[in-house]
């Protein structure tokens, strides 16, 4: 079974559909990239999946061994967020609330796993520093350092590489990529970033007015049948043009 299943999912607001009958699946170390235009709904079905808020219509599922509550969070990073006055450890570490139950207190495994992700992420020398001195690009791994404190088997990042510079954006996917190749780790990202998805990305969802699901390979394909289906068009129209011209 998939990690992942998602079954004519309808996502939205207030049982108002703002993606309707999604149906795809995520397995084991894929590599998923969700795209489209602003408002197209892709944040929405990435709180959907998480449990945020509950589907309009359809069915999420999980399985081969991944639970709900191993599904690691990369949200997008607002204003406010960014001036957060606590260190690098203490925001690490909350990444372990989901494993401590109603105790209220990190036990000696999870502070060990926060160091862990620390030093994966390449932050460890931060650890004292408060987060809101910190770079976008130090914040963003923090931030996924956090959420790999959460999960070692799926990761959920919603434009991980906004507001960053070229070379902290090439960093946070290469680290992306490292956790997907090397760790084994599914990720799931949504970007506007169409050439790193083509570059990083095992598999395409396009949401929108033209929703597509499939390897990068077909999505490569389809857009090409795409485009050139539009300059057949586009030549037809010119000849229709030129005819009444004359």
């Amino acid at each position: 079974m998939a990690q992942l299943i998602c079954h004519h999912l309808s996502v939205g607001y207030d049982s108002k559909a703002v993606l309707t009958d999604l149906n795809f699946e995520v397995n084991e170390q894929d590599y998923l990239c969700i795209v489209g235009e602003n408002g197209a709904g892709k944040s929405t079905l990435m709180k959907t999946i998480l449990g945020l808020q509950k589907p309009v219509e359809g069915r999420i599922m999980v399985g081969d061994g991944l639970a709900q509550n191993e599904i690691g969070y990369l949200p997008q990073q607002k204003a406010s967020q960014k001036d957060f006055p606590a260190s690098v450890r203490e925001i690490v570490l909350s990444g372990c609330q989901g494993r401590c139950g109603l105790r209220p207190f990190y036990n000696t495994q999870e502070k060990e796993l926060a160091e862990d992700a620390m030093e994966r992420m390449q932050i460890t020398d931060l650890a004292r520093r408060c987060y809101r001195e910190l770079s976008g690009g130090q914040q963003q791994r923090v931030l996924l350092a956090r959420a790999l404190c959460a999960t070692q088997k799926m990761l959920l990042v919603d434009e991980p590489v906004s507001g960053l510079d070229p070379k902290a954006t090439a960093q946070m996917y290469e680290l992306l990529e490292e956790l997907n190749e090397i760790d084994g780790i599914t990720i799931i990202m949504i970007s506007h970033d169409i050439a790193s998805a083509m570059k990083y990305a095992s598999h395409i969802l396009r949401v929108g007015k033209h929703t597509f699901f499939g390897t990068r390979d077909e999505y490569l394909e389809e857009y090409r049948r795409r485009k050139a289906y539009r300059r057949m068009i586009q030549k037809r129209e010119a000849q229709k043009e030129e005819g009444e011209w004359q």
